[in-house]
């Protein structure tokens, strides 16, 4: 019970209450919640008064407002566990996701949600269709294989990012090697911009769902195929590689399960390869395959001079040849020399750390200076 004492009691002169003021004052300042209180309001009228001097630093990138009444919960992409789990995220982190992710929203919910999307002014990340699209993939013994729909449609059409071209000289980035290290792969789908291709080992464990996670980003995606090189076997590109050897029903034999490792991919790209790449026989079979299925090639540059009567690009350097920021930068400029004479250049490169970071920073200015920045589908040709 509180005492009434208080209110009986006379009540206390000026000059009586100014030194209980001071002491009441003093305790609340030493009080740990007023004080932490305090400074939370400190820096936020500090960062106040910083946004009205300069600015929003987020000013001119691109939003997303979604109404919080409509959200709904959506179901987590095939083999996204497997991904979070190889490594970078202990299992702790991955069982929190994965409750969130499936958790019912209960409620309905008010007001709505802006996300900031990463990219700067005029980038967006607006999400491919997902895989499986129907008509676009058949049975096969070891999994889906793609096919061209009933209506003439084919993979290498659905698969590809929509892209317009706006006259300026077309830039393409294929960045290679994704699915084995997760940190790296998340780093290239998360840093770069939809524009960019990605490719995929298809040896990588929830390769599913890490096509998935690129598409839902806006990267259309390559399947890499190990082909023979020419020092054989001492560097074997791993299981069903194409021999330069085998027969037209072997090679296609090898391919499907290749192909069967997930769905979502416009076309195929190479692993290695200089000796199949150079096999005749070898690649009219792989041509055939590719033909018959609906997809497109898109190689380092080692088959350059085939045609192929596929969609097919090359690309003309090997970014990170030399690993090193300031090579890399000469690389990407030479392509920009390259695509203002020709009027279109591809660039292939790997998914290590500076790579990813060097084409990001690049990717952010190449239209400032008069490109187009391209997905690789924009760039084939029959």
């Amino acid at each position: 019970m509180f005492s009434k004492k208080s209110a009986a009691s006379a009540p206390a002169t000026p000059e009586r209450s100014r030194p209980a003021a001071v002491a009441q004052l003093r305790a609340a300042v030493a009080n740990p919640y007023v004080g932490a209180s305090g400074a939370a309001f400190l820096f936020l009228a500090t960062l106040a008064v910083l946004v009205m001097i300069i600015g929003d630093p987020q000013a001119g990138a691109p939003v997303v407002r979604l109404p919080l009444a409509k959200a709904v919960v959506a179901a987590a992409p095939p083999g996204w566990r497997e991904a979070l789990t190889m490594d970078g995220a202990g299992p702790g982190v991955t069982e929190e996701v994965f409750e969130l992710s499936e958790a019912p929203v209960e409620g309905e919910l008010a007001g709505e949600a802006v996300i900031t999307l990463p990219g700067g002014p005029g980038r967006s990340r607006v999400p491919l269709p997902p895989a499986p699209i129907a008509g676009l993939s058949a049975p096969g013994p070891n999994g889906p294989l793609p096919v061209i729909a009933p209506d003439g449609r084919t993979p290498a059409e659905a698969y590809a990012r929509p892209f317009r071209s706006n006259g300026k000289p077309k830039v393409a980035i294929v960045v290679g090697g994704l699915g084995l290290n997760a940190r790296a792969t998340r780093d290239a789908i998360e840093r770069l911009p939809g524009e960019v291709t990605l490719s995929f080992v298809p040896y990588a464990e929830g390769l599913q769902g890490w096509i998935d996670l690129a598409r839902e980003h806006g990267h259309e995606v390559l399947l890499e195929t190990p082909m023979e090189p020419v020092d054989y076997p001492d560097n074997d590109p791993g299981p069903y590689t194409l021999l330069a050897s085998s027969g037209p029903a072997e090679t296609t034999k090898r391919l499907e399960w290749l192909l069967s490792r997930a769905t979502g991919y416009f076309g195929l790209t190479n692993y290695l390869g200089s000796r199949f790449l150079n096999a005749d026989p070898a690649m009219a079979a792989f041509t055939t395959a590719l033909k018959a299925r609906g997809l497109a090639f898109v190689d380092d540059g080692q088959a350059a001079g085939r045609g192929m009567g596929i969609p097919r690009a090359s690309a003309s350097r090997i970014i990170d040849d030399q690993l090193s920021g300031e090579a890399i930068d000469e690389q990407l400029l030479a392509l920009e020399a390259q695509a203002l004479e020709r009027g279109q250049a591809l660039g292939s490169g790997f998914a290590y750390p500076l790579t990813i970071a060097q084409v990001a920073d690049w990717a952010r200015e190449v239209e400032q200076r008069g490109y187009q920045l391209a997905p690789a589908s924009a760039l084939t040709r029959r």
